[in-house]
């Protein structure tokens, strides 16, 4: 789950057409988004996960041998965030979703919750084999708690748990934050939330253009949405939130895997490999280009 705390701003145009993008496919052939689906699938399949469940608990240990390096880190209440690292330079970047499911009897999280995770796992691994020791450090944060206790009414006081205590631990490490959300639906549209850095935005864009896709990303703008981005942002951090926020099945149970798609998972997953591959690059000697980098 998210919040909403502003009206939509506009700026530029439309969708083009008016319409959601559905139909482009991407250039680039760097993501497995068949493996990211039946990761997603998996997530699913063990029902409900709010934190703290067991189900939850279940799935952050397969989650750790998912990630390399991971590991647990402890989040208050007796929640925990299960971190990755690919080694590089530091400040690091940090890619992330959330685990957890809103608390919502039958409610399985499809896209709010598994499409974010499962998008990071599979950027992870196809960022793995193109690391090179003049890259900047990227981080996997897989967060717990980022829904509201049950029987919290505040989203803004009492969610956002596991990005806080990570905050806490690691602000002075951190170059810039990337959170991968609401990015599984069948009808994907990502425009800019107003929290979302616009220089880290742009060159977001750039990258879905580089690789076929930036139909995906309209130049306009909604309003801020409370995520796991926030703390980040709030505390002088870079960072971006990739959530579609006009999903129709949002905090319902009908959030179901028919609901969401591979097709969604790739064009996510295209682009944030070579949004990452761009931005980690930033310390690697001048033409030292990435192997297998888009436009070479």
């Amino acid at each position: 789950m998210a919040l909403v705390i502003a009206l939509a701003l506009v700026a530029g145009c439309s969708d083009g057409d008016g319409t959601r993008a559905s139909t482009a496919t991407p250039t680039a052939d760097r993501f497995d988004e068949d493996r990211a689906f039946a990761d997603l699938r998996h997530q699913v399949e063990l029902g409900p996960r709010p934190a703290g469940s067991t189900a939850s608990r279940r799935l952050a240990q397969w989650l750790v041998v998912q990630l390399p390096e991971g590991r647990f880190e402890p989040v208050p209440g007796g929640l925990r965030n299960v971190v990755g690292v690919l080694p590089g330079r530091r400040p690091a970047i940090l890619l992330g979703a959330h685990y957890d499911t809103d608390a919502i009897p039958g409610f399985v999280g499809a896209n709010d919750g598994a499409g974010g995770t499962a998008t990071v796992l599979e950027v992870a691994r196809a960022l793995r084999a193109k690391r090179r020791a003049c890259d900047h450090e990227i981080r996997i944060v897989l967060f717990d708690g980022e829904e509201e206790p049950p029987g919290s009414a505040d989203f803004e006081r009492d969610a956002l748990r596991g990005s806080r205590a990570y905050l806490t631990a690691h602000r002075d490490e951190l170059r810039e934050v990337v959170i991968a959300d609401f990015v599984a639906d069948r009808d994907l549209s990502l425009p800019r939330e107003a929290g979302s850095h616009p220089g880290l935005w742009r060159e977001l864009r750039s990258a879905a253009d580089a690789v076929g896709v930036v139909a995906f990303f309209p130049p306009r703008v909604r309003g801020e949405i409370l995520d796991d981005h926030t703390p980040f942002a709030r505390a002088g951090i870079p960072a971006i939130d990739l959530i579609d926020f006009d999903y129709p099945h949002f905090d319902r149970t009908s959030d179901t895997l028919d609901k969401v798609s591979a097709q969604s998972l790739d064009v996510v997953g295209e682009t944030l490999v070579e949004f990452l591959l761009r931005r980690a690059d930033r310390t690697c000697p001048a033409g030292d280009q990435p192997a297998g980098q888009a436009g070479q």
